[in-house]
């Protein structure tokens, strides 16, 4: 099974336009995501993903690959699709993506995501991440978007409210939803030909468009969190972290 990672890029965001070369430390943040995703075991290559020629003279300059996709693209699974079939990758292989605002994340999780799918070859699709939420400043915030699943670890639903909530309770664990999927080459294709889910465009959650039309997403828990930008000062929290580290 050939592990392809890919990191999808854009340029435009309303709440941080051209944060993936927003410099931490000195570097932009997309070389950030591509050295610390590069690190991870299994991979038989890393690109870029991303339609804007700023991000892709950035990640030549520091020696990454990059792929051009479409402008067009409604989501970043979207712009993985662009450039598998740009790539040419085949059915079986394995695809991971990376979001390109993830500067911490751990090459730790990229491989327990690989390692699931050489562990339950065929039982599933797609597959993401969870960690155990330990700060009370995460559980009502919409930047973090958490996770409930069933009792073999499937999925039930991904929201930016709080959940479960507990009526009578603040006493049990909520999961945070970490950015990163793996995924077959055939799944992607067929995720990419779904239309756009309801509660997607409610949430703003591209994951929920598969659970929207009856596709399984198995979730592995995590020991490592894996911070997203969403705003400048999220930067000045990554470059925290990384002195610390």
């Amino acid at each position: 099974m050939n592990v392809t990672l890919l990191i999808p890029a854009r340029y435009g965001s309303s709440r941080f336009p051209g944060k993936p070369l927003a410099h931490i430390n000195g570097k932009p943040m997309i070389q950030h995501v591509y050295e610390r995703a590069s690190l991870a075991k299994g991979l038989k290559d890393i690109y870029v993903a991303t339609d804007d020629v700023r991000i892709k003279d950035t990640v030549e300059g520091f020696g990454g690959k990059v792929i051009m996709t479409s402008a067009d693209a409604a989501s970043g699974t979207d712009r993985i699709d662009d450039a598998i079939t740009q790539l040419g990758l085949g059915e079986d292989d394995l695809v991971v993506n990376v979001q390109g605002d993830q500067p911490l994340i751990d090459p730790i999780s990229i491989e327990q995501l690989i390692s699931l799918f050489e562990r339950h070859p065929g039982e599933f699709s797609m597959a993401t991440l969870g960690v155990q939420i330990t700060k009370d400043d995460q559980l009502n915030d919409p930047n973090h978007v958490k996770v409930v699943f069933d009792n073999e670890h499937n999925a039930l639903y991904f929201s930016r409210a709080r959940i479960p909530f507990g009526r009578d309770t603040n006493d049990y664990p909520v999961y945070k939803h970490i950015g990163i999927y793996a995924y077959t080459p055939k799944f992607v294709h067929t995720f990419a030909k779904l239309p756009l889910g309801r509660l997607e465009e409610l949430e703003k959650l591209e994951q929920l468009r598969a659970l929207e039309h009856g596709h399984k997403i198995k979730i592995a828990i995590s020991a490592f969190d894996s911070p997203e930008v969403d705003t400048p000062e999220d930067i000045r929290i990554c470059e925290a972290r990384l002195a610390v580290d």
